[in-house]
């Protein structure tokens, strides 16, 4: 070791999960009691004054944290909390939880405010943050942080499946946003690191070390002794470890003299404080003879110092890009509550901004049950290799609650908003009138649902879909062109609009006139036989090998299914001439296990598969036209897929609109086994496409907006995934599947962001709804029925920040119900 004085930080925290160790409900209790217990231990520290025993710290990982310290804790117990916030024996986390890029900006946004708001309450601005475990935020993460007050974050990710950014850890770096904010950021090392170099006594581990006590320590027979060799071989390996680590970083040319650890009470995630890491402090220190100074800390502590100390510090800016995102597609169930619950949360956000109708409770309750869900434990951590198990089954579900209650919070306050523009409930004779509102800042030309119960009478004529109606504007007359379809319990009537920003109107709907007679003869068109087929060759055409609307061609044949997609407008085709892949087809992929279900996924790295990983293909069984009318023509294809009993898709494709609709309807087999299941998205603006996509609080083109080292093989977005020349514009909604990955599906060396990577960012797009490859805790049975739904747009002459500010509000919908 150098002659540098090294300055040894310790942040001492406990990793949250809301779950992984415990039921949900369980951790919020103990994190409660952890900061109890770090109360308790400063007491003690300052009753008794043992020198030992001075300098303990804690810090809260989260706000989370604290809401739920603040739920249990009597006036006494928050007085002392806030005092020792104050004495900065106590550390605040502005970031709110360890989450996913499933987040929605708005709730973070919401949640955010509590942080900001709780800072000011109690005199200590929060202006520092961290995150442990996760593996990315998306690049408008940072931005939110900004407008709340943060100007600090730590990083301690986890490289499980994952990867640590710019190449390189342990540095600071400042992480500039999109509108040139920056927030100064810490690239930590793994957070149980501190744990591993044994700065916590009987609280250390070996996970990422590989030395001469690795093997005794895995098979626990040296720290199975009397009290005082543990403690003699824990400082022995402690020594041995910091010092070479500390050789290392100079070896490598580290700049700086100072170096922080996060560092855990025990060897577990959501674990409790541990007094006994200010004595190894001290101890370590005198080891050391000063060379080396042992010191517990806060964020904002630790901050200050970087700030003093560290000079030249690079900026970046661009995506963060989570290798953790993926765990959405082991519940895809789940995630389709979330994702309805989502656009609901930004429709109430939009029409009632100040909450005069939807109460802030339920407000409040829809964004943390949001975030709760989107937060990044997925389960319970047998999950794989005990699937059967009841708590198991126990987390998997109370997840699921989440998604629900925030769906369940968020459609009452919704309901709430409508009943205030003039819904009304269902009536026995009331009648066919409906209102139909456009809730955002943009004119929406789109289709809407009204709907006919299946016991109504309509014109005093007790209806069934076999008879024609019209809807009119109740306002002007006007005719709004519609179609009816038959569903469960009622006749579902699809309607053409064009609402202006904000705009409302409230249609009727009547039995068409003059309904006997209306084709009570011979056509003189000779287009059908008296057999009934219609195949003669028409010039506008909807069949089962085209179907030709104001905006598209579609073109079918027996082995693809889709073949070709024409934008009319241009003739240029909107699918790859490189890919064999038909829209929306299916890819499955299964690995054997060779081992355990655990190991064969745990060799898989960052792959998500391996190269015995079984590929296969969907084939083409049927293909028909199923629905014609004004409004859209539907075109239903049947495939067969490994893996599953059921793979459909349903086109429909509109009339007038530009758009396309595709569901892609599946009956999906349990396996224990690794799988994956991809929905190709071969579409494209030509040779010069750029890819856009939407992720929380931004939009990025994969391989170039990143931070360097990061992850550009798979991305969770929002809702849109764009391709774009220049000029046009094709934009697809992923209305139930966030996942997206890029690339030719093989196996391969892992090839990490540069930022300026346009052949990556130009390769082939899948959806990807379902996986269950993690070998902890992902929900490792993907059984079951799932209907994914896609919406494709094309757009001409308007910025990409436009489009997907359309695709936005398309995937919102228009809000439609019963009136007087």
């Amino acid at each position: 070791m150098s002659e540098k004085i090294w300055d040894v930080y310790l942040i001492h925290h406990s990793h949250t999960d809301i779950g992984y160790t415990e039921r949900q409900d369980k951790i919020t209790r103990y994190h409660y009691d952890f900061i109890r217990q770090a109360i308790k231990l400063l007491d003690l520290m300052h009753q008794q004054q043992k020198p030992e025993y001075q300098g303990f710290v804690w810090q809260c990982e989260n706000f989370w944290q604290v809401k739920q310290f603040y739920r249990f804790a009597d006036d006494e117990l928050k007085n002392k909390f806030e005092a020792y916030v104050k004495s900065g024996e106590i550390g605040l986390s502005g970031n709110y939880l360890n989450m996913t890029d499933l987040t929605l900006e708005a709730a973070f946004s919401d949640v955010m405010e509590q942080v900001k708001d709780y800072g000011k309450r109690i005199g200590h601005t929060i202006t520092a943050g961290m995150s442990a475990d996760i593996n990315g935020l998306a690049w408008g993460y940072p931005e939110i942080l900004f407008k709340h007050g943060l100007r600090y974050f730590y990083t301690a990710l986890h490289p499980h499946h994952g990867m640590f950014p710019l190449n390189k850890k342990t540095c600071p770096y400042y992480w500039e946003t999109e509108s040139g904010n920056r927030i100064l950021m810490w690239n930590g090392d793994h957070y149980h690191l501190g744990n591993e170099m044994f700065l916590v006594p009987h609280a250390g581990s070996d996970y990422t070390f590989h030395d001469e006590y690795t093997d005794g320590l895995r098979n626990n027979s040296i720290l199975n002794k009397d009290a005082d060799s543990i403690e003699q071989k824990e400082l022995e390996i402690c020594t041995k470890r910091i010092g070479r680590y500390l050789d290392n970083l100079e070896q490598e040319g580290y700049p700086y003299d100072l170096v922080p650890f996060m560092v855990s009470g025990a060897i577990t995630d959501n674990a409790p404080p541990n007094i006994e890491i200010a004595r190894r402090a001290h101890k370590l220190t005198e080891l050391f003879e000063g060379r080396v100074r042992f010191k517990m800390v806060t964020l904002e502590q630790f901050f200050e110092q970087v700030e003093k100390r560290c000079c030249n510090i690079p900026t970046y800016r661009g995506d963060f890009t989570d290798w953790w995102a993926d765990g959405v597609g082991s519940t895809p169930a789940a995630t389709k509550i979330y994702l309805d619950a989502a656009r609901k949360y930004d429709l109430c956000k939009k029409l009632d901004p100040d909450n005069k109708v939807i109460s802030s409770e339920d407000m409040l309750s829809a964004a943390e049950n949001l975030m709760l869900y989107a937060e990044h434990t997925w389960g319970y951590s047998s999950s794989v290799s005990e699937p059967w198990d009841s708590m198991v089954e126990s987390l998997e579900y109370k997840k699921t609650a989440y998604a629900t209650n925030a769906n369940t919070a968020i459609s009452k306050g919704l309901d709430d908003i409508m009943a205030d523009l003039g819904e009304v409930a269902i009536r026995q004779d009331k009648p066919q009138h409906y209102i139909i509102k456009n809730p955002h800042n943009h004119r929406l030309r789109t289709s809407c649902y009204l709907y006919i119960e299946f016991w109504e009478y309509i014109d005093g004529v007790c209806y069934d879909s076999s008879m024609p109606i019209v809807v009119t504007n109740s306002k002007t007359g006007e005719v709004l062109k519609s179609q009816i379809k038959g569903i469960a319990r009622a006749t579902q009537v699809e309607v053409t609009v064009d609402l202006a920003p904000g705009e409302m109107i409230t249609a009727e709907l009547h039995l068409e006139n003059d309904v006997c007679g209306k084709e009570n003869t011979v056509k003189n068109h000779a287009h059908i036989g008296a057999d009934g087929i219609e195949d003669l060759l028409q010039d506008v055409r909807k069949d089962e090998y085209q179907i030709d609307t104001k905006c598209f061609r579609i073109r079918f044949n027996e082995n693809k299914g889709i073949e070709s997609i024409v934008w009319n407008a241009d003739g240029t085709e909107l699918l790859r001439h490189d890919s064999d892949l038909a829209p929306f087809s299916g890819v499955y992929e299964i690995t054997d296990i060779d081992t355990n279900p655990c190991d064969v996924r745990r060799r898989m790295g960052r792959n998500r598969k391996s190269c015995a990983t079984h590929r296969y293909f969907s084939k083409l069984r049927n293909r028909r036209i199923v629905e014609d009318g004004p409004v859209y023509s539907a075109i239903e294809l049947d495939y067969e897929l490994m893996g599953t009993g059921i793979y459909t898709i349903f086109l429909k494709a509109y009339a007038e609109l530009p758009k396309l609709e595709f569901n892609v309807r599946i009956h999906k087999s349990s396996n224990w086994e690794p799988e994956n299941l991809y929905i190709a998205l071969p579409f494209t603006t030509g040779d010069d496409s750029s890819l856009y996509v939407n992720k929380t609080g931004c939009i990025i083109r994969p391989g170039i907006d990143q931070l360097p080292g990061t992850c550009q093989d798979f991305y969770l977005i929002q809702n849109t995934v764009a391709w774009n020349n220049g000029h046009k514009t094709v934009a697809l909604i992923t209305k139930d599947a966030p996942l997206i990955t890029l690339g030719d599906l093989q196996p391969r060396r892992i090839v990490l962001c540069n930022q300026a990577d346009e052949e990556r960012n130009r390769d082939q797009v899948f959806s990807w709804p379902m996986n269950n490859f993690w070998e902890t805790n992902f929900k490792v049975s993907l059984g079951g029925f799932y209907e994914f739904r896609y919406t494709l747009m094309v757009d001409e002459d308007s910025a990409v920040t436009d489009v997907f500010k359309k695709c936005e509000s398309e995937n919102e919908g228009i809000l439609t119900g019963y009136a007087e």
